[in-house]
């Protein structure tokens, strides 16, 4: 969630500050699901070192619809601010460190919050940037070939390809195993 952002910049030093004594560390092994789909998020993590990804549950298949690794703020945002059940589960990747705080601990904290420009416009902005990778990430369904979706990845985000295992960034742009194996082979002959 807060990925752009300086970890050392006056601000997020004044947030972790502010917000710090909240959160509780927790590890989890890789493949720990943290908040199952269906299930109404009550926890908010700040990943200090890991990956976790989002993913859910289509006719029997799962489907990678995000990815979030260090310096991450993850949750079902929409389940954790209004209560309702999760339309996504949230998974671990990697063994992952997070920071873990539970909304009733910074409900009154994410309240008074809003009542400060600054971090109002962090959360904000942070918000407005989420939704506008799910709006891109569902355009380029619409827009582009599977080929330009991978080129596209690897272009903006290489350490995905690195770190992430590739059944779930094939999973993630859409397409099968095989079909990203040989995307890949296409584009990386010698």
């Amino acid at each position: 969630m807060f990925e752009k952002f300086e970890p050392t910049s006056p601000l997020m030093q004044t947030f972790i500050a502010t917000y710090g004594p909240y959160f509780k560390a927790a590890s989890y092994p890789a493949k720990t699901i943290v908040l199952e789909e269906g299930q109404v998020a009550t926890r908010v993590f700040w990943i200090k070192k890991g990956c976790m990804r989002v993913w859910l549950n289509r006719e029997g298949q799962d489907v990678t619809f995000q990815f979030f690794l260090e310096n991450s703020l993850v949750s079902s945002i929409e389940s954790f601010w209004k209560g309702q059940p999760s339309t996504f589960t949230l998974e671990t990747i990697e063994p992952t460190e997070v920071w873990v705080a539970d909304k009733e601990d910074i409900q009154p904290l994410l309240d008074s919050s809003l009542n400060h420009p600054e971090y109002r416009d962090l959360f904000i902005d942070v918000i407005f940037q989420r939704t506008f990778d799910y709006v891109n990430h569902s355009l380029s369904f619409i827009q582009l070939t599977p080929e330009q979706r991978y080129l596209k990845l690897f272009e903006t985000r290489p350490e995905l390809i690195k770190r992430i295992p590739q059944h779930y960034i094939a999973s993630y742009l859409g397409i099968s195993k095989v079909h990203l194996s040989r995307i890949k082979n296409k584009l990386f002959r010698s």
